[in-house]
């Protein structure tokens, strides 16, 4: 295990620590384009276009910046091609794959329990 700080004793990763680097990468799979990402890349390898496409309304800009940071984490595997054209497939690590699995558990929780979601939101609008 690595240190926080360079220090030489070994500390432990706790994402509430404000400077735990374990916090970063709880950002890069939890934000919006990182947990999209990752279930599609759950489904299959993708190339970017076809990533782009199946994760709706994420710009070009958004996407790449979220795949370097995945990539970057040891979450998806970047795979270039000497082909003409040039030919870039993603897929999740290992611990890209578990990782999504777990994140997936979440999501489809929260898809079966839509209905109590919405009917919270109007109860709560309906306060207002």
């Amino acid at each position: 295990m690595t240190t926080h700080d360079g220090l030489d004793e070994q500390l432990p990763f706790d994402v509430f620590a404000r400077n735990c680097p374990s916090r970063e990468t709880l950002g890069h799979v939890t934000g919006r384009w990182g947990s999209l990402t990752l279930g599609a890349l759950r489904e299959d390898t993708l190339r970017f276009n076809e990533l782009r496409r199946r994760v709706e309304g994420v710009s070009e800009k958004m996407l790449a910046q979220t795949l370097q940071a995945l990539e970057r984490d040891g979450l998806v595997h970047r795979e270039a091609q000497q082909t003409n054209p040039p030919r870039v497939d993603y897929r999740l690590t290992p611990l890209g794959r578990e990782t999504a699995d777990r994140l997936l558990g979440l999501i489809e929780l929260l898809e079966e329990r839509m209905p109590e979601v919405m009917a919270a939101r109007e109860r709560y609008d309906a306060g207002r």
